[in-house]
């Protein structure tokens, strides 16, 4: 995916972009957008075929009537555990690309094993800056707790839930709701209260922007430079006022909830997750992970889990709601609960 990125700033840099890309990042941003539009098209269009029949929708709900970006949707399935939490997902996309309905297809599959799902939309950069979209998620769970009956919520708890991007927001919206200090820091209030958060669930996220090494070479390097130029506002994050706060993971606290965190083998951002799964274990904090050996194949690159033809993306659906069925049978508050299991990973023979 980052050679075809790399294919289409090149030819941005052919019609004359060279000398924008210096001034704006809105002509790297138009080439990830493309590739990763083109992506997330191709992986929703794939999972239609699992979809299951037993789902029903609520479209394009407003969760901020003066937001035109604040949308959402909400699957239900028809057989529902009166514990089983809403998971709420947030879409990934590098922050500048992406939309809710690139995951509905992977919602409604998932809440067809029991869940009541909901995928948030937000404002994507440069089009808004940090932390713009942690104030909207925060805003859409506000909006869910306060109308849960109306929604037919009642009071199951809310799993956080992100891919990529979207996996740094749903991290940082359990931390500001569980760390009074770090929702000081970002200067948003928590939209709920600690015991209405049950746990969060993290694919293939970055959670510390000082270890995303924006000043590498080649692609990696460059696609770092642009998300980090579109979202903080400033070519150099460093000189972003308050960007600092994006790094969860020096912001982590005993009280974040308990957590089921994956990444591919050959994830550029599987560091990432490694090292989130290491400061929560460091914490305290109950962590279900899934990584799988440097030598598994086939590879798995980023979002591996949307890929559910693959024994790795089944595995990573199947584990993901053995975690959920967990968490319906805690209490509120039994944030160590279940007990944290070690890193695992798989075998790096095919998984049946």
């Amino acid at each position: 995916m980052l050679r075809k990125i790399l294919a289409w700033f090149a030819l941005l840099l052919g019609f004359g972009a060279l000398a924008a890309h210096y001034v704006t990042p809105w002509p790297s941003v138009w080439a990830i957008r493309a590739v990763f539009d083109s992506g997330a098209a191709s992986a929703s269009a794939a999972l239609e075929k699992h979809l299951p029949a037993n789902v029903t929708t609520r479209a394009a709900l407003r969760y901020d009537d003066a937001d035109p970006d604040a949308l959402l949707d909400l699957h239900r399935p028809v057989q529902l555990a009166e514990t089983a939490p809403v998971v709420v997902w947030i879409h990934g996309g590098g922050f500048v690309s992406g939309r809710r309905q690139d995951i509905t297809n992977y919602l409604k599959i998932l809440a067809g094993r029991g869940f009541i799902t909901v995928n948030v939309d937000y404002t994507i950069a440069p089009n808004a800056t940090y932390p713009t979209p942690t104030r909207q998620f925060a805003r859409a769970l506000a909006y869910l707790d306060g109308n849960r009956e109306r929604l037919g919520l009642g009071n199951r708890r809310f799993v956080l839930a992100g891919d990529s991007a979207g996996a740094q927001l749903a991290a940082q919206q359990a931390n500001l709701i569980t760390s009074p200090a770090y929702a000081k820091a970002l200067g948003i209030a928590a939209p709920i209260a600690p015991d209405r958060l049950a746990g969060a669930l993290l694919h293939c996220g970055v959670y510390d922007v000082g270890a995303m090494n924006t000043g590498a070479g080649g692609v990696l390097g460059w696609f770092m430079r642009s998300v980090t130029w579109a979202y903080s506002g400033q070519r150099d994050w460093r000189d972003a006022p308050g960007f600092e706060t994006f790094s969860v993971t020096n912001y982590l606290t005993p009280r974040f909830p308990a957590t089921f965190i994956s990444a591919g083998n050959t994830d550029p951002l599987l560091p990432q997750s490694l090292l989130m799964d290491q400061k929560l274990r460091a914490q305290g904090v109950a962590v279900d992970s899934l990584f799988y050996p440097a030598d598994y194949a086939p590879a798995l690159s980023h979002e591996y889990q949307f890929n559910l033809d693959t024994a790795a993306g089944r595995l990573a659906l199947d584990r993901s709601v053995a975690w959920l069925n967990g968490l319906a049978d805690q209490s509120p508050g039994d944030t160590a609960l279940p007990a944290s299991n070690p890193p695992s990973s798989v075998s790096s023979a095919p998984v049946i």
